[in-house]
């Protein structure tokens, strides 16, 4: 397998000021001793496969956020595992013979909720039914999973989870967002928009049978579920862990091609990226919420 040579790595999405990607990323490379660039640029879905086509050898891979993370499945000339279930890639490796895609959000998940001692879980649900939901549906398989509730404003829109639940030998409920929760589960993860608001009633009564919450929200907190979380007197984890994670196997994919290859000292690599992004620890509802 041929890793490229360029020391070039952006991050392309839409909205993407927002993106804490370059801080960590550039962290992790000076950590490691790369001279590598780690940059953004605001891309849309109409303008992505004339910029990709545009990158020289000077360029070694990017990361993609929403809304890129389909069209970066279908430009990509092969996938790994995640990226092929989810049909969602978040990270190109560029190469001569193609960009390789490879989709980290799913282990940046299962990481970040071992961080907070959830290594493994019979039941779990899911609140919402979007792109992120995927990968969520993914990461509770790898944990044991056998049965996710999913909760989302429109059932229908859950059919693909259902179908995906399928493959991976879970069985997937879908409840609407009124429902009375089925029943109670170890972990919930919300993939909700950070300005998604709930009734309260609706919040109260998913928090008290949630577990351990993960919303995957890190620039608008605390979120409604996670202020009702604390209510609940229940723990709660934004998604900062989640984005650290996921960045951590992207540095990975683009010093090795392989994110499941450890890389040279990497607790010293995640610890500098963790400080970079203004996470001591783990962002907990009670101890401060972090925004981004």
């Amino acid at each position: 397998m041929l890793i490229p040579r360029g020391d070039r790595l952006a991050v392309w999405g839409d909205p993407i000021s927002h993106s804490r990607s370059p801080q960590i990323h550039a962290a992790a490379y000076r950590t490691l001793g790369f001279d590598w660039s780690y940059g953004r640029a605001q891309m849309g879905e109409a303008g992505f496969a004339d910029a990709l086509a545009r990158l020289d050898a000077s360029w070694r891979g990017l990361s993609l956020t929403m809304p890129l993370k389909t069209v970066a499945f279908a430009a990509a000339a092969d996938r790994d595992r995640h990226a092929e279930l989810t049909g969602a890639v978040n990270t190109l490796l560029l190469g001569p013979d193609g960009p390789r895609g490879f989709n980290t959000d799913v282990g940046g998940i299962v990481r970040a909720l071992g961080d907070s001692g959830i290594t493994e879980t019979p039941a779990a649900r899911i609140v919402g039914a979007g792109a992120t939901a995927t990968s969520a549906l993914v990461a509770l398989s790898e944990l044991g999973a056998e049965n996710v509730d999913v909760v989302a404003r429109r059932p229908e829109a859950a059919a693909s989870l259902v179908a995906l639940g399928r493959m991976l030998d879970l069985d997937v409920t879908v409840s609407p967002l009124a429902a009375e929760p089925r029943a109670d589960v170890a972990v919930t993860i919300a993939t909700l928009p950070g300005d998604a608001v709930l009734d309260g009633p609706v919040a109260d009564a998913l928090a008290a049978s949630g577990g351990l919450l993960m919303d995957v929200v890190y620039g608008h907190w605390p979120t409604t579920l996670s202020s009702a979380w604390e209510r609940a007197g229940s723990p709660a984890v934004s998604g900062l862990g989640m984005l650290l994670h996921q960045a951590l196997l992207q540095v990975r994919v683009f010093a090795t091609g392989d994110p499941a290859a450890a890389l040279p000292d990497e607790s010293r690599v995640l610890a500098e990226m963790r400080r970079a992004l203004g996470e001591q620890s783990r962002d907990v509802t009670g101890d401060g919420g972090v925004g981004d």
